[in-house]
């Protein structure tokens, strides 16, 4: 008999036996999750309380899961950074070394897309939901701050149009303006919010506080670590307006060189 003549339910039964490859990916991803949010607790919080040394992994514990992106990549060097994708916001992700991640970031309300991605790109995982807000005020002007190399500090300054500076110094000001966390790792990222933006000119700063440890190795076999300086690229993404239709999105990149170094970004007015 041949295969045209065979009949179709014998031919579809006999295919489900056969087995069948199951590609896993290395990349979870706990929260968010796909689906409708209808809206969030009231743990979600923006601005986090620091401890010195900052680490790359700041959300708080009790964190509503609502306002935080967790989960863990395998198989991967933890030297390495993954790959974070906020509504289209492109960052390096840093690991602890167990792969995993943790870090608080509010969503707006409308359409969200959250993709991590290993190292190498090769697995990945996205997510998409719906928002319908919750506690937090959505950010009419949010921007982000992250860079390129490990075991380096980069800063986030922005001059509001009444004076107000917001840095790590000084987190939050008057008018509403927030910095989330200040990661003195790599990688970042940084985050400054602001639910009702002041009309005005804005300046947005990078200041390149400090470079990373390398380790070295005597004739002896002693080991110990050196400064290094390395160069390092600042991506600074602005962002108004986000998750309504006049969303508007801007990124910027800017080479650091050294620490000490202080750079005028972007000099923009609102709206």
């Amino acid at each position: 008999m041949t295969l045209r003549n065979f009949p179709l339910g014998l031919l579809l039964c006999g295919l489900a036996l056969l087995p069948t490859a199951v590609i896993a990916s290395d990349v979870q991803l706990d929260t968010p999750v796909g689906g409708w949010h209808s809206g969030a607790e009231s743990t979600e919080r923006f601005q986090q309380q620091v401890h010195y040394p900052a680490s790359s992994v700041n959300t708080p514990e009790g964190q509503s899961d609502s306002a935080r992106i967790r989960g863990m990549i395998r198989n991967t060097p933890k030297t390495d950074p993954g790959k974070l994708i906020v509504n289209g916001v492109n960052m390096p992700l840093k690991l602890d070394e167990n792969g995993g991640f943790d870090r608080p970031y509010i969503f707006p309300a409308g359409s969200n897309s959250v993709e991590v991605r290993s190292p190498d790109g090769q697995q990945k995982h996205r997510v998409q939901f719906y928002s319908t807000g919750g506690s937090a005020a959505p950010a009419k002007l949010r921007i982000l701050l992250s860079w390129d190399t490990d075991h380096t500090d980069l800063d986030l300054h922005v001059i509001t149009p009444d004076g107000a500076h917001i840095w790590y110094g000084h987190r939050g000001a008057p008018n509403g303006g927030a910095l989330d966390v200040d990661v003195t790792t790599g990688y970042g990222p940084e985050i400054f919010s602001m639910p009702s933006p002041l009309r005005g000119q804005y300046l947005i700063y990078v200041n390149y506080f400090g470079g990373g440890m390398s380790t070295r190795e005597d004739e002896e076999g002693n080991t110990g670590e050196d400064a290094v300086q390395p160069l390092t690229t600042a991506q600074v993404t602005l962002i108004t307006e986000e998750g309504t239709p006049s969303e508007k999105i801007e990124s910027f990149t800017v080479p650091m060189r050294q620490p000490g170094e202080l750079t005028l970004v972007k000099r923009f007015s609102y709206p």
